[in-house]
């Protein structure tokens, strides 16, 4: 995998640790431990080569993002890029977008739906899409297991459930789309609950 590299501000930047990390790595895996740059002045370009492994049973799409660590006039900074939607081996679907519906918090008791968007890549005769919370006191569970009808290539599905938060803390909402046994799509959100 290639990543271009540019110094858009006006200032050098050293001593530059730049690392490739996947958000799914039974889909892509980065092998290589990262890159390093002595310099790179303003307006400057590099282009790095990462060496990644692409899951052969699973096809599917994931996220992944450069982390940069290193020196601008003689302070450290740090650096993240978007997450960049990656499509692996023959994808024929994807999980197009993913959220809670709520605002940046929410309370115990009231109710959140969750919505998924599915976008068919090829033709599916089916998919299985399943949504899971993490809770505060770390129990898993599961919201629910909903099955698409046949999709072509190109159509997009909205697929929703709920979930009632019973305690305060993160609850990390998950949606993993499976095409039969494989899974080739996940993604995840966390909310917060407070009293």
């Amino acid at each position: 995998m290639t990543l271009r590299l540019k110094n858009i501000g006006d200032k050098e930047l050293e001593q530059l640790d730049v690392r490739l990390h996947s958000a799914d790595t039974s889909l892509i895996s980065v092998t290589s431990t990262g890159q390093y740059i002595y310099t790179l002045k303003p307006s400057e370009q590099t282009i790095l080569s990462f060496q990644v492994l692409g899951g052969t049973l699973f096809e599917g799409t994931t996220e992944v993002y450069a982390y940069v660590v290193g020196r601008k006039q003689g302070q450290f900074f740090s650096w993240e890029s978007p997450w960049l939607n990656i499509r692996v081996a023959g994808a024929v679907a994807e999980i197009e977008g993913f959220f809670v519906l709520t605002h940046p918090y929410t309370t115990v008791g009231k109710t959140l739906e969750v919505e998924a968007t599915i976008k068919s890549l090829g033709t599916t005769e089916g998919l299985e899409l399943e949504f899971w919370a993490d809770t505060p006191s770390g129990k898993y569970e599961q919201l629910a297991l909903i099955k698409t009808t046949k999709l072509s290539a190109g159509d997009t599905v909205k697929v929703s459930t709920k979930v009632t938060p019973k305690e305060t803390g993160y609850y990390t909402v998950y949606a993993s789309l499976h095409d039969g046994y494989r899974r080739i799509g996940r993604k995840s959100t966390t909310v917060w609950v407070q009293k």
